[in-house]
């Protein structure tokens, strides 16, 4: 049986992190989507909301199951028996970048076999960091996302406005 899994911080989960799923559904017998920390990110979602807004979006995918775990990649893989670590990479830096992290993993676990994708050309540019900044400017990133993360991307963005708002308020005062 083949196991995979594909670990990200997915805050949010994208169009184009939906598309890797769905290819990675179709070659493998099981996909784990591992919904981890990212400490150097600024997360808008627990992992908890993520987890869940990730199972609403592959719910159609028989074979995907959506779990979370700390700590190394490598760790995560033998505890669920998983031999194959699934990446995506939108251009050359993301290449470089997941070509360095597979050294390390295999460093760590020699078994361990990475298997990048190249996103699909009309995701390529598109990454979670960018499409929060976008959205934080008032710009309409609804195609991009899945609908169920769209609508929780738009009520907390609501809510980071108003926390804004009340801070600028305490400021002036």
């Amino acid at each position: 049986m083949k196991v995979a899994i594909f670990p990200g911080s997915f805050d949010p989960l994208t169009l184009g992190h939906l598309d890797l799923i769905k290819r990675g559904s179709a070659l493998f017998d099981h996909l784990a989507v591992a919904v981890m920390t990212n400490t150097s990110k600024d997360t808008w979602f627990t992992v908890d909301e993520r987890v869940a807004q990730v199972k609403e979006a592959v719910a159609g995918l028989d074979n995907v199951s959506v779990i979370t775990a700390k700590g190394l990649t490598v760790d995560l893989m033998n505890k669920i028996g998983a031999d194959y670590l699934m990446r995506g990479a939108r251009n050359v830096d993301d290449f470089c970048y997941e070509k360095d992290i597979a050294a390390m993993n295999h460093f760590l676990d020699d078994q361990v076999e990475t298997i990048i994708f190249l996103a699909d050309p009309k995701y390529q540019y598109l990454s979670s960091s960018l499409l929060k900044e976008v959205a934080l400017s008032g710009g309409n990133i609804a195609p991009l996302l899945p609908a169920n993360i769209n609508e929780a991307l738009q009520e907390r963005l609501k809510k980071r406005q108003i926390k804004q708002v009340k801070k600028e308020n305490e400021e002036t005062r």
